[in-house]
């Protein structure tokens, strides 16, 4: 039986540094480190959100258990399943270098795929961390949006203030 994942939890906020970079929060790139023993961000696109997924390079050795799963729940709910379509999600990905301090630059394929303004704030959600451009995340409607949006508001005060 494979390995489970790494879970991801927490949240961090980054503003576009010198050299174009962003921070990857500790805690998160600290799970990825711990899970894989290497600083790689692997950065794709969220099948449903306006937003970026990132993981461990571990994640994609859950791949086929994810398909599955995927394929069984949209079988019990009577729904039509596309498993190229979904596969061509999950391995649709960059692998992207960080540096001990979580330093790493978004390339221009991801970046035309995500409206970076200069800043993101990151979410984690189990198997991934959301990347979201904040003011995208903040104009999402519905209730399982509020408390990302309340810590991404935090985040930012938090930056701004330390910017100050």
């Amino acid at each position: 039986m494979s390995q489970r994942p790494t879970g991801f939890g927490g949240q961090g906020f980054s503003l576009r540094g010198e050299k174009d970079r962003f921070v990857l929060p500790p805690k998160l790139r600290n799970r990825i480190f711990e899970a894989t023993g290497e600083r790689t961000l692997c950065i794709g696109q969220h099948s449903k959100w306006p937003c970026l997924t990132g993981f461990g390079l571990d994640r994609q050795e859950q791949f086929d258990t994810i398909l599955d799963r995927e394929q069984r729940i949209a079988t019990e709910l009577g729904n039509q399943f596309d498993r190229d379509e979904m596969m061509l999600n999950l391995w649709d990905f960059e692998e992207v270098p960080f540096d001990k301090s979580g330093r790493f630059v978004l390339p221009d394929t991801v970046v035309g795929m995500f409206d970076v303004a200069g800043e993101i704030y990151f979410q984690g959600v189990g198997e991934f961390i959301t990347m979201w451009n904040p003011q995208v995340l903040l104009a999402q409607e519905g209730p399982n949006f509020r408390g990302p949006q309340a810590k991404c508001r935090s985040e930012m005060a938090k930056a701004e203030a330390k910017r100050k």
